[in-house]
């Protein structure tokens, strides 16, 4: 530990003639010594603008939005004098070089880097280490500074997630005392709920790097697009007790990843451990953080060319100031500080060190993308007819993520990888299906996000292991081996709402199909619009309308006068959603408009619990969908005042996943039944659902495991138990599944169902078996055979056989 301080001590003292010029030290600007408090979000934003206006001919300070909570998020760049001059002709040469903006380069490309720091709020060392490591990149009389700048241009992120961080960081500099308390059972190492790791909606940013649902993660990502770093480092923490991680990375790695991108994995691991080696750091390589699962902050840079690579210090929010860990020495935040600015230096040197080559394979690595792409389907193909609400999601994501894709524009015959089959077949190529094929410069992103089965080289892996977009989006879409063009013609969006020539239509009907129908149905109800829903399928005007068809009727809606017909158009306009408008009621097959068989539809009045007992990133998901998707109001009910809640001001009560032990007490359990039983709407959610079966009044139960019926062939056998200790994390897989893709039964004729076929394909994360409602309605189910993509050990496809996915009691 004296050993560790010494280095500390030296590392912050070395540039001492730096510091006695003009240009103030962390330590000076913020008035402590760096790593004695943890410094705001606004004060490390404004460290770094300080050195900015210091060094004008050499940083720049590049806003790329701000958070939820208004707090700016920025990437700072650094390069020599002579590079700063030509930032820009600098930035577009790389994205010249690689396909992704027309013309030539006007000059050798220069390498870049890019530092990602703080992405989980919580893990605030690394907001902390971005302030010695800019300052160090500065001080003139540094030799692998001026070396680094020379050779590259540095960007670094100083905090992508400054909700959290600030969140974390106001509230243990409220906790700590004069001098922190090393003791873990102290009240300043046991972080609230719901914790500083995530970001204002409570959603996981290191996990949105590829899908993009958060505004941070869609704003910094844009930026990364606009430079095309060659590196690109993520800085995180984990328990306490860890030694440092640093590359390369653990198995599995994507078959994707070029065999150069594993060898830079080993030139990283060799440029840290000489910083570590040296100060005598523990630290591991090769084990738990894999190069697979596409949207963290290694892997989304490596799948688009770069070295991507994850960094961990132990510690987190639970370490605060200093911790005492199991060994019995204190693990100090300078510690921490200085251990990630190491690495910093590491990896910017390891760039500028072999930067020909890494630019020469980057190059490389976009060339066979257009020419080559990797992966055995060259082109996919998505029929658009009838799901013309999730295909324009589908397009917004495209575009978002920069890739290429366009119509058929003709008909013609073709075969390939059915997704909704699971089989290899002949289809029909019509002039409205979307076409991406392969032969583009991000194909490689493209590929791993769109693929059907990943290659999964190791079964103990980190995170999910299916995430296939046309599964993700509901699409009937098609592998296919060759390649297909786009063609030329441009395709009439049909889901466009045409101008309507009746006057005054008896009714506006829109079809149930997507998303989109659902925030325009919020809109619509926030109008105080009455609405109908058709329980079974009818036809009207010679076309066809599925069950859950919304119908806003004229004479429901008398009172509005003119602005009926105002709001329903503008709104579905606005949503790009047809409002079909009718003339008649009286429908040619079907249901008649005003039949008891056509539903009235409520503007719900909806709770949702939020708290201890939650868990946080589940209800950031409700929260999220309400509030920013659909924008409909709700009410976050605290689980704490829930027992004292008056229940009678709501009529949905949604119980997202987690761990309801000391929720669910006599006096609530109670206060739920008594509401449930008044006409109360309850939708209890993955851990909520466990936590009510088997409650008296609840019919959940678990799957009864049917031993007697068991084959002697699946009876466990004496020397079955003869495992091997070192055998216990890959033994303890076969009955988990980390995230695969499951085939989803639906009874279609069920409200919940309507808008789907009779099935549909989600993402399963838990090994949860219950059984089928004997009264009620099964929804979703189970059955044998159903998993289609990823892993799911042979326990969890055992377990997960005939069981309930979501229904009705």
């Amino acid at each position: 530990m004296k050993k560790a301080y010494t280095l500390v001590l030296l590392v912050l003292s070395a540039h001492l003639a730096f510091a006695q010029t003009a240009v103030q030290t962390p330590d000076t600007y913020l008035g402590y010594r760096l790593g004695t408090q943890f410094t705001p979000h606004h004060r490390v934003v404004g460290y770094l603008q300080y050195l900015a206006s210091q060094f004008p001919k050499q940083v720049k300070v590049v806003p790329y939005g701000s958070s939820y909570e208004n707090r700016p998020l920025m990437v700072v760049v650094v390069a020599s004098e002579a590079n700063f001059l030509k930032l820009e002709e600098i930035r577009t040469n790389n994205l010249k070089s690689i396909g992704l903006l027309e013309g030539q380069p006007t000059a050798k490309s220069v390498a870049i880097s890019w530092l990602n720091y703080n992405i989980h709020g919580n893990e605030a060392v690394s907001s902390e280490a971005v302030m010695q490591v800019l300052y160090d990149l500065l001080d003139a009389k540094n030799p692998t500074s001026k070396t680094i700048l020379a050779n590259t241009v540095v960007m670094l992120d100083p905090c992508a997630n400054p909700d959290g961080f600030d969140r974390y960081v106001n509230w243990y500099n409220q906790k700590v005392g004069r001098v922190f308390n090393p003791n873990a059972n102290a009240w300043e190492h046991r972080e609230p709920w719901p914790g500083g790791r995530m970001n204002h909606y409570l959603y996981d940013l290191n996990r949105d790097w590829a899908w993009q649902v958060q505004r941070e993660s869609q704003l910094r990502t844009a930026v990364y697009q606009q430079w095309m770093p060659h590196l690109h480092a993520d800085f995180h923490e984990m328990g306490a007790n860890a030694p440092y991680y640093f590359s390369p990375a653990a198995k599995p790695y994507h078959e994707a990843i070029t065999p150069w991108q594993r060898e830079f994995q080993q030139t990283i691991g060799e440029y840290n451990r000489k910083y570590f080696d040296k100060a005598g750091w523990l630290y591991f390589t090769r084990e738990n953080f894999d190069l697979f699962y596409p949207s963290y902050g290694d892997t989304y840079p490596t799948y688009n060319g770069a070295i991507g690579m994850t960094y961990e210090q132990g510690g987190s929010g639970f370490a605060g100031l200093g911790v005492a860990k199991d060994d019995g020495d204190t693990l100090t935040l300078r510690e921490r500080i200085s251990h990630h600015v190491a690495a910093s230096v590491a990896s910017m040197e390891a760039l500028s060190a072999r930067s020909d080559k890494v630019l020469s394979e980057f190059i490389k690595f976009f060339d066979q993308s257009k020419t080559n792409p990797v992966g055995t389907y060259k082109s996919y193909v998505i029929k658009t007819k009838g799901d013309e609400g999730k295909v324009k999601a589908f397009t917004k994501y495209l575009e978002k993520q920069g890739f290429q894709f366009g119509y058929a524009g003709r008909e013609g015959q073709a075969s390939g990888y059915a997704f909704q089959t699971d089989k290899t077949e002949p289809f029909k190529l019509e002039p409205e299906d979307l076409v991406l094929n392969l032969y583009q410069p991000r194909s490689t992103m493209l590929k791993i996000l769109m693929e059907p089965k990943s290659v999964l080289e190791d079964s103990v892996t980190y995170d999910i292991t299916s995430w296939s977009l046309p599964y993700a989006y509901g699409l009937k879409a098609y592998a296919v081996k060759e390649r297909i063009n786009p063609g030329t013609k441009p395709v009439v969006n049909n889901s466009t709402p045409q101008p309507s020539t009746i006057q005054k239509p008896y009714a506006y009907l829109i079809r149930w199909q997507s998303h989109e129908d659902a925030q325009l149905l919020a809109h619509l109800l926030r109008n105080k619009i009455r609405a109908r829903a058709a329980e079974k399928p009818f036809e009207i005007d010679g076309q066809s309308y599925g069950a859950g068809t919304l119908i806003l009727t004229r004479a429901e809606n008398a009172r509005l006068g003119d602005r009926f017909d105002e709001i329903v158009r503008e709104e579905s306009r606005d949503h790009g959603v047809a409002a079909v408008p009718v003339a008649t009621g009286f429908v040619s097959k079907g249901a008649d408009f005003g039949s008891n068989s056509v539903m009235q539809l409520k503007a719900p009045r909806v709770a949702v619990l939020a708290g201890e007992g939650t868990s946080p990133y589940a209800l950031g998901e409700v929260w999220f969908y309400f509030d920013r998707e659909i924008q409909y109001p709700v009410t976050l009910v605290s689980t704490e005042q829930f027992a004292n809640a008056r229940m009678s001001d709501f009529d949905v009560l949604v119980m997202p996943s987690g761990n309801y032990g000391r929720v669910l007490n006599e006096r609530s359990l109670a206060v739920l039944k008594t509401w449930v039983q008044g006409g109360g709407k309850l939708i209890a959610m993955e851990g909520a659902v466990a936590a009510l079966a088997g409650k008296e009044g609840f019919e959940l139960k678990q799957k009864e495991e049917e031993k007697d019926k068991k084959d002697k062939k699946d009876e466990k056998k004496p020397e079955d138990s003869l495992k091997a200790y070192a055998d216990r994390e890959r033994d303890a897989v076969t009955e988990e599944t980390p995230g695969s893709i499951y085939r989803v039964t639906m009874d279609a004729t069920h409200p919940l169902a309507f808008g789907y076929a009779n099935f549909y394909h989600s993402l399963v994360l838990q090994t949860t078996n219950f059984a089928y409602l004997k009264d009620g309605w099964n929804v979703g189910v189970l059955k044998k055979n159903d998993l289609v993509a990823g892993f799911a050990g042979k326990g969890a496809r055992k377990k997960l056989e005939n069981t309930l996915a979501f229904g009705v009691q």
